[in-house]
């Protein structure tokens, strides 16, 4: 887990580590608030892609595809329209219609439900799709990865009987904990948020307090701080909000469980039930890595750029220490990616200057080859994190990278 360093607030701005490290970058003719992920960025993203879909399908998701548009009537019928139109960009029309962007996923994921007739027999059907939602943020409120126009989500939506609601909440957090695990983050605890007397809230008052007596049991489950939150639920359903601290130990949730009463209503999603009569599904939204950005952006802060090795944009560094070695090097760096390691290479300059580079890149580990090293097929590798410092065969060092990159490990173990 991470210790977070909270005499160095000003030091954990992602932005200026994801400039040090080319993770982002933005320019005035994209737009504010879309930020190009460079080649660094883009393997901390698709690591986290693939993460997140490994652990959707090992909770029983299907994987899904949706469009990024809809027309102004579907986010009408699902309540968007009513709720976050002045967040949302402007229709575009087309052929007659009114397209918009979406703000969400979950009005297309009820339609897919919606597509096929299903019985009891199926249920709970999962879907998820890494997708992207757009949301039209003030100018002023933007800011690198953690606050973006466009956010590229990890959301699945589960369609459920009501009998089956405590199970997947258990399935959804269970699931989420675990990756968190795998990610380092350290849960501060789980925050129930209910609805309270106050008005606009939707479904029945029953129903409301049957879910939350549901949600309760399963937090009260898992062994961790949790806390109780009249009136911070959505309008549409309780949720359990997962708190964590940043870097700067300020308090924000990161994930969550959230069920809704309202698509099923809106959308008039049932089930065959064993009586062979139509009954309202559930259904739950939830999300384990959440939005890419803003975990990037997360992850990069609590760490202070020197990722997990399996997230790390480089994860060795290779130096020679004068031409006479550029052939040795050549030769480890074609066996290391060959190994499925990603390794840059650096020949030039004095050898001091590439290893502080190296260091202010936030690379996983420095190898280093000179004389002795080429003439025993060696690398002497340092860990810049942990400050331990190893010589080690290079097939060995590629086995222990790919090991470690393997089990998702924070560090490649030497010594």
């Amino acid at each position: 887990m991470i210790m977070i360093d909270q005499d160095r607030p000003s030091a954990r701005d992602h932005r200026e580590i994801g400039r040090a490290m080319g993770v982002f970058a933005g320019h005035p003719d994209v737009g504010a608030g879309l930020p190009l992920w460079l080649p660094s960025g883009a393997v901390i993203r698709h690591e986290l892609e693939q993460f997140a879909r490994e652990v959707a399908l090992a909770s029983g998701c299907q994987p899904v595809y949706s469009p990024v548009l809809g027309k102004r009537a579907l986010f009408e019928r699902s309540g968007h329209w009513e709720k976050f139109s002045e967040d949302m960009f402007p229709p575009m029309p087309v052929g007659g219609d009114q397209l918009v962007l979406r703000p969400a996923n979950c009005p297309h994921h009820a339609m897919i439900y919606a597509a096929e007739q299903h019985s009891y027999r199926e249920l709970p059907v999962r879907y998820n799709e890494l997708a992207p939602m757009f949301r039209s943020e003030p100018s002023g409120s933007l800011s690198g990865l953690s606050r973006v126009r466009q956010i590229d989500l990890d959301d699945t939506h589960v369609f459920c009987r009501p009998d089956q609601l405590r199970d997947e909440v258990v399935l959804a957090l269970d699931a989420l904990l675990d990756a968190f695990a795998v990610l380092g983050i350290d849960v501060e605890y789980l925050r129930l948020s209910c609805r309270d007397d106050g008005p606009g809230f939707l479904g029945e008052a029953d129903q409301w307090r049957q879910a939350e007596a549901e949600l309760r049991a399963v937090v009260a489950e898992r062994g961790l701080d949790w806390r109780e939150a009249p009136g911070e639920a959505a309008f549409y359903g309780p949720k359990i909000d997962v708190q964590v601290l940043d870097a700067a130990g300020k308090e924000e949730s990161i994930a969550t469980v959230q069920l809704d009463f309202n698509q099923p209503e809106r959308f008039d999603l049932s089930y065959i039930g064993e009586d062979g009569a139509a009954h309202r599904v559930l259904m739950i939204h939830r999300g384990i890595i959440g939005s890419m950005q803003r975990m990037a952006a997360f992850l990069l802060e609590i760490y202070d750029g020197r990722l997990p090795v399996w997230l790390a944009p480089v994860q060795l560094c290779l130096l020679p220490v004068a031409a006479a070695q550029r052939e040795a090097a050549d030769d480890a760096v074609r066996l290391l990616r060959a190994a499925g390691v990603r390794v840059r290479l650096e020949p030039d300059g004095s050898l001091g200057r590439r290893i502080q580079d190296s260091r202010s890149r936030r690379d996983a580990l420095i190898g280093v080859i000179g004389a002795s090293e080429a003439g025993a097929d060696e690398i002497t590798v340092d860990d810049p994190a942990s400050g331990v410092r190893d010589r080690l065969k290079l097939a060995r060092l590629a086995e222990l990278i790919k090991e470690a990159v393997g089990r998702r490990d924070r560090r490649v173990v030497l010594g």
